[in-house]
């Protein structure tokens, strides 16, 4: 760790949405999300360090994430866990006595991942259903925080008193939460803590994170910053492009297409951008030095990776930090072989810790 460093949290990634692949593109019987393969990354993650790992949520593929959580919970001993939470398929208050309860059960290391669902089958306007987030945040964190609800708001007309069981703080748990459009920016300016973004250039983040400080700060609030991004890290530079390379080296097109097709946010603002980069990348596939837009020919969401020797990718997440940014949420292919490598090679380097 050189001189000034700057702590951070570094999570991992558990594929609970089918989204764990030796090559891209290519379903791998072996890799499909199941309590037993996804357990084994969460408790890999736990041995290799990490102080966070999050809990996707998807309605069409995988498993559940909260009772995936709860189950996981009680074999944890120190890394929190970051749920992911589908606030267009649930109901506030029950929403609040889950989160406590869970965390409970985790011994209040939960944090949740606030995500701006739609109900299956439902498609709300864009306006409307960042609303109900917003509503659904304000309504857990005045629940979670032990204190009565009278809320009339737009989406929501509840009036309740908080669940009897609360957290082991006795406060709401940390709500991560990220969207580019300018209703998901507004909803995350009012109610996350911690706002996500997904890979960029250097300069449109800098750009997103002034916007978000700005936002926040009408609204008489702060915000810390997240980055959500894959890694390829490898002894040498040559190496770890190699490993990409190969991560594409049996994509059919097509399959790809429908991948990304198939994500319930394939129309989303922030999947445009994911795309906007990958086509505007140079002939390779990199966008600017280390960052390869490769994956997101094969997903939906996060679409590119930190590609380059432990120094390389070290520097890069530097560089992130000395813009504010405070947390990352990293993932590889296969999960558990890339998580093994970065806790090897790069994660030792970095003085991080959980978020305060």
């Amino acid at each position: 760790m050189s001189d000034g460093a700057k702590g951070c949290e570094v999570s991992w990634f558990s594929a609970l949405c089918d989204d764990d692949y030796e090559f891209l593109g290519v379903p791998d019987d072996k890799l499909k999300s199941s309590w037993e393969h996804c357990r084994d990354i969460v408790l890999q993650a736990e041995t290799s360090g990490f102080d966070n790992i999050l809990l996707p949520s998807g309605y069409q593929l995988g498993i559940d994430t909260a009772a995936f959580a709860a189950a996981i919970a009680p074999m944890l001993k120190r890394m929190r866990l970051l749920m992911a939470e589908r606030i267009g398929e649930t109901w506030p208050p029950q929403l609040a006595r889950r989160i406590a309860t869970i965390d409970r059960i985790l011994g209040g290391r939960l944090t949740v991942n606030v995500i701006s669902s739609d109900l299956p089958g439902e498609q709300l306007a864009s306006a409307p259903r960042y609303q109900r987030t917003l509503e659904a945040m304000l309504i857990l964190k005045t629940l979670l925080n032990g204190e009565p609800l009278d809320h009339q708001g737009e989406a929501y007309k509840i009036k309740v008193d908080p669940p009897r069981v609360g957290t082991v703080s006795g406060r709401c748990p940390q709500l991560y939460f990220g969207g580019l459009s300018p209703d998901a920016r507004e909803a995350a300016a009012r109610g996350c803590d911690v706002y996500l973004m997904w890979p960029d250039r250097r300069e449109a983040v800098a750009d997103i994170m002034a916007d978000m400080t700005a936002r926040a700060a009408k609204h008489g609030r702060t915000l810390r910053f997240g980055y959500r991004v894959h890694v390829v890290v490898r002894d040498t530079e040559a190496e770890a492009r190699a490993a990409a390379d190969r991560l594409l080296s049996k994509l059919d097109e097509g399959a790809g297409a429908a991948i990304r097709a198939k994500s319930l946010d394939s129309a989303s603002a922030g999947v445009a951008a994911q795309a906007a980069l990958r086509e505007t990348a140079a002939d390779d596939g990199y966008a600017e030095e280390n960052l390869w837009t490769g994956i997101g020919r094969a997903r939906s969401g996060c679409g590119a990776a930190i590609v380059g020797d432990p120094d390389q990718v070290l520097a890069k997440l530097r560089l992130y930090q000395d813009m504010g940014i405070e947390a990352f949420i990293l993932s590889g292919y296969p999960h558990a072989a890339e998580a093994d490598l970065f806790a090897r090679h790069v994660l030792p380097k970095l003085e991080h810790g959980p978020l305060a």
